[in-house]
This record gives C-alpha cells, structure tokens and sequence, in this order.
C-alpha cells in the first residue's frame, strides 16, 4: 500500500481536509475521535485545527454537556461528545480500582470507602464543591492517610471515592475556570446520570469502541486498537471479530472495514499542501501510536528533541512536539514560547505561503484565546525551553 495514499486517508477520515470546517465541538470529536486532555491545550488545538472555531465556543460545548472530559478507554481521561458519554464510561470501568488495591495495604477498607461515598453524593446534593470544601462537607467520612499514604501518591481516602464515582457516572469534575487546558475542578452531581438506561455489557461496550475507533482512524493494526482500549489480546479481539475486518491488501497487517479497505486503495493525495498544526497528542498520531507510519523516509533520520535527549525522529514513539502535518505527513514540529508570545517551528519541507499563514494562524490563536500551548499538565515555559531552542537552532 502507497505511504502517501495511507497518510491521504488517515488525514481525510480525520477531518484535516476541511470537511469539518466550522463543525461543531462534538461533532469533531464524534469523526476524530476523543481527545486526550492531560491538562493540555490538545483539545482546542484538536479541534480549532478541524474546525477553525476558538476557546469559546469549546468552553459553552463544555458548559452545556455538548462534550465532557471523563474517564474512558485504559481509564485514561479523554474529552467526549455527549453521544459517547455511556460507552466511554463503560469502555474505562474495568480499569479504576488501582488505588484502592494499594490503599488496602494501608488500612483502609471497602465499607470505608462505601460510606464516604455516600457522605460525597449527599455532600453535593447542594451544587459543586471544590475538593477542600468538599473535605469539609464530608467531615469524619475522609481522612488523612499520613506519610505512608503520601509516598503511595495516596494524602487522603476522598479520591478513592471521587475515582468511582465518577466512572459509575454520579458526579462530574467541573474545571473550576472552565477550561479544559488546567487541572484545578470541582465536583457536581449529575443528574441524570449518563449510564442510567444503559444495557451494554463490557463486551459490548468494547465491540462498541472498536466500532468507532476503526470510524476514526482505520486503517489500523489490531495492536493498535488494543494499545488504545487497554484490552488484552483476547479481549480485544473478541471486540474486533464482529466488525468484520479485512486487511487493506494482501498480507497487510492493517484493517479496515471491506469498504474502507476499497476506497483506500483509490485514494490519491491533494495535489496542492494543505498545513494542520496539531497538538503534539492529537488523534491522528495517538490513536494508533505509529508514529513512522506519518514520516517520510527522507525524514527518519532527523535528529529531534525528544523526552530522553537527542534521537532519530523515526525511532521514538510518541511527537517530542506539537506537529506541522500536510496531507497526512509529518513536515514539521512546533512549540509555543510564551516569553515571546510566539511559535518557534521546524520545517522539513521548503517554506511556502501557505505554510507560513497556517503557522501564523495558530500562533495567533494561541496567543490571543489560550496564551499557552501546553503538551501535557506538567509542561512548562521553563521545561520547554530546551526544544524551543532545538527547534529554532535547526531551522
């Protein structure tokens, strides 16, 4: 199968093409599939990319429960349309309960935690708290778990009922500035809950991820839909089998749907570029987490700054920044530097209008609605300093 005819069809099926131009917050993400948050700038910058649409119209979706971020597939959070709230919720169950399997060894029991959850629902019964004054609000119910909790990355029991009871679907964290870029929330009832009504089974909730998630990105591997959905083998091709897949081509370890499988092998790249600035965990190269499969060959070489040092950027796995893709390649890296309010960029192809205006289009989007570009919680001005500089040294 043509590389180029690949990267094509994951960039169209994506909606970089401009199908989605002006598409709702939702919609983009019911045909690019949920988006990573972290605590990033990925969600805007996922669907301003498709969309063209701004922080504001994000944040009312977000206000309105047009989209929610919640936990889902791997028990990983992710930003959702409301039309996928009860399977991502049913998706991610089998994967909370991590903490509580350390928090037994330090005493603390299942009744405890039944009892503060309890004390947490009727506690929020009267509007959103935050979580110190829901501490208060639950009073004796939650208690301190000392030093020995914190070294477990455990201070008290509250998050061992907030964990649960969030993917059971009875309250909701609430950003408390209403963005979805930070890590600061309140929690709040939500009524009605979004399982209420729901009869998916796990297995069924599982067929139904692989269904969308072959919607969003297929062509993929089945590793790489197992990568995604956290399913071991077993499982996760016990979700796959009822889709009936077929590979792209002959001995191809890549599937599709027989239709899909058929319009791939037509497709041809857009003749003229046309540059996305995506967030460096952006569906088209996290769902499937190949990233070589987006570089070109002329490109693997390429030294880049990456989480571990300088590396080849065909031999790590994950972007080491936000990306410049065109047509579904990989032609450059960006970061946001906040001290000059600006985009530092590399590109791997000759620099054109086209692409200097899309840069300039994110940059100011960037500075003018978000004023940072984070890549994940713990990214800073300061952590980034280092890939700024690779990047502008290399251009």
């Amino acid at each position: 199968m043509d590389a180029a005819a690949l990267r094509a069809w994951w960039w169209r099926r994506q909606g970089l093409d401009g199908s989605l131009d002006g598409a709702s917050p939702a919609d983009v993400l019911s045909r690019a599939g949920w988006a990573r948050s972290v605590g990033s700038a990925s969600p805007y910058l996922t669907i301003f990319a498709r969309a063209g649409i701004g922080r504001a119209a994000v944040d009312a979706a977000l206000a309105a429960l047009d989209i929610h971020e919640l936990p889902a597939a791997r028990g990983c959070t992710y930003v959702v349309p409301a039309y996928d709230f009860a399977v991502a919720l049913k998706a991610g169950a089998a994967f909370g309960g991590g903490d509580m399997a350390q928090a037994r060894t330090l005493g603390v029991t299942g009744k405890e935690i039944e009892r503060l959850s309890a004390a947490v629902v009727k506690a929020l019964a009267g509007g959103p708290l935050e979580p110190d004054q829901l501490r208060d609000a639950v009073g004796g119910a939650a208690r301190s778990l000392g030093d020995a909790g914190k070294k477990k990355g455990l201070s008290s029991t509250l998050p061992l009922a907030l964990g649960p009871l969030q993917q059971a679907g009875e309250i909701r964290r609430i950003p408390t500035n209403g963005r979805l870029d930070q890590q600061r929330y309140a929690y709040a009832r939500w009524t009605p809950n979004p399982l209420a009504g729901c009869t998916l089974s796990a297995e069924e909730a599982y067929v139904t991820l692989a269904r969308r998630y072959f919607a969003w990105i297929g062509a993929a591997r089945a590793k790489d839909f197992q990568w995604f959905s956290g399913l071991g083998v077993k499982a996760a091709r016990a979700a796959l089998d009822p889709l009936g897949l077929v590979p792209v081509e002959p001995g191809s370890d890549l599937l599709a749907h027989p239709d899909d499988a058929d319009a791939i092998g037509r497709t041809k790249a857009a003749s003229k570029p046309r540059y996305a600035l995506v967030g460096s965990i952006d569906s088209i190269s996290l769902l499937r987490r190949d990233l070589p499969s987006l570089i070109d060959p002329a490109d693997v070489k390429r030294q880049v700054m990456a989480a571990k040092g300088r590396s080849d950027l065909g031999g790590i796995a994950d972007l080491p920044s936000h990306a410049i893709l065109d047509r579904g390649r990989l032609v450059g890296l960006w970061e946001y530097d906040v001290e000059s309010s600006s985009v530092a960029w590399w590109s791997f192809v000759p620099k054109d209008k086209a692409l200097e205006a899309a840069v300039a289009r994110t940059e100011a989007f960037v500075r003018d609605e978000l004023g940072d570009a984070r890549a994940f919680s713990l990214d800073s001005p300061k952590s980034r300093a280092p890939r700024i500089a690779a990047l502008r040294k290399a251009r």
